[in-house]
């Protein structure tokens, strides 16, 4: 299953989940009972949360695949040539020196969107999905600015 039809699926299951906790919530309002009635208006809440964080990660997602789209035309792609070990997981040594590389391109030109992008592909190869995130978020304000 590919990433986007997991997200899909995901969403799908979010909403289903969300409107089900939604009626429980609307039933405990009705009740009229104080405590049930906040207790309801704190279990409406969960769903909207939800599904603000839901759309934030399909935006994400979204806007991602647009930058990799937009940088695969141009042809700047980074080419994932670096050595593995037997698990799959990239050489420590050869994924710092991948780090120092476009750490110093985002250095150079901190505005371009395609340096942080290629930043982040290199966080994410190395499993540091933190500041792979971080670095995806700076190219699409950059991309956005531009």
């Amino acid at each position: 299953m590919t990433a986007k039809r997991a997200a899909i699926v995901l969403a799908v299951v979010f909403v289903a989940y969300a409107v089900l906790l939604g009626w429980r919530g609307v039933l405990l309002i009705g009740t009229g009972d104080p405590v049930a009635v906040i207790l309801g208006i704190a279990v409406l809440v969960i769903p909207v949360l939800g599904a603000y964080l839901v759309w934030r990660e399909l935006q994400f997602g979204r806007r991602t695949e647009a930058l990799a789209r937009e940088l695969e035309a141009a042809g700047g792609l980074p080419v994932d040539d670096l050595p593995r070990r037997p698990s799959g997981r990239i050489e420590r040594a050869a994924a710092d020196e991948a780090f120092e590389k476009y750490r110093a391109e985002a250095e150079a030109a901190p505005d371009d969107w395609r340096v942080w992008f290629r930043l982040s592909t290199a966080y994410d190869a190395a499993g540091d999905r933190r500041r792979a995130r971080s670095s995806m978020r700076a190219a699409i304000a950059h991309h956005d600015r531009s």
